[in-house]
């Protein structure tokens, strides 16, 4: 299809969602293509994968930069020489300025590893076991200034098992946000995403019937 969506993805590490995005985006009929991997670290292993799929990529250090805002405006400038239109943040474990944040102001998501509101920040599967939630999962949602905010787009569940380690209810996780996050960039790509009053609205979604409540297993 044309006019798809130029879409660039932030890593700092291997990059698995960033491997789903790119595999989503195989699909010719997919409204987005990954067109820029950038991340904060040469050593990133998800920059092989980019470059092995025939992506672009860009590392742009830190370290290389004063301070914050300076790192940020120098990203700003890369994306905006490439033609990025959407960013997508997959492991990028950098604080972004609230500068930049509005800057591309609902054209920028996250996933995270949680049922946001729930466990914002690190170590949500060990704190999810600890606080002995029934269910955990994960969040495709709009990036805010502050950490893990955001109007949410796409949430998967997965129930929490008696025996579950953290390392194991993390891995059931990940499969879940491999799933939602191409959902969440197909959605917002297409064109279907609004946002009113800090919450999204997808055009021809229609209110869910049923409430499922998971046993723990």
């Amino acid at each position: 299809m044309s006019g798809r969506k130029r879409t660039a993805v932030l890593i700092s590490g291997r990059g698995s969602n960033m491997a789903a995005l790119v595999k989503a985006a195989q699909d010719p009929d997919f409204p987005a293509e990954i067109a820029l991997v950038l991340s904060n670290r040469a050593d990133a292993a998800g920059l092989d994968f980019a470059r092995e799929h025939g992506i672009e990529t860009l590392v742009l250090s830190h370290r290389d930069f004063a301070d914050r805002i300076a790192f940020d405006a120098a990203l700003d400038a890369n994306l905006r020489i490439a033609g990025i239109e959407i960013i997508c943040l997959a492991g990028f474990m950098r604080l972004l300025t609230p500068w930049l944040v509005e800057r591309w102001r609902d054209r920028m998501i996250n996933v995270h590893p949680s049922l946001l509101p729930s466990f914002k920040g690190l170590d949500t599967h060990a704190r999810a076991l600890g606080a002995g939630v029934r269910v955990h999962g994960c969040t495709v949602h709009f990036v805010r200034a502050e950490m893990d905010e955001g109007p949410i787009i796409l949430q998967a569940a997965v129930p929490v098992r008696g025996d579950d380690t953290p390392d194991a209810l993390a891995a059931r996780v990940l499969e879940q946000e491999h799933v939602i996050y191409p959902k969440g960039l197909a959605l917002l790509a297409s064109g279907r995403l609004k946002v009113e009053n800090e919450r999204t609205v997808v055009e021809g979604e229609r209110p869910p019937r049923d409430v499922l409540v998971v046993p723990r297993v």
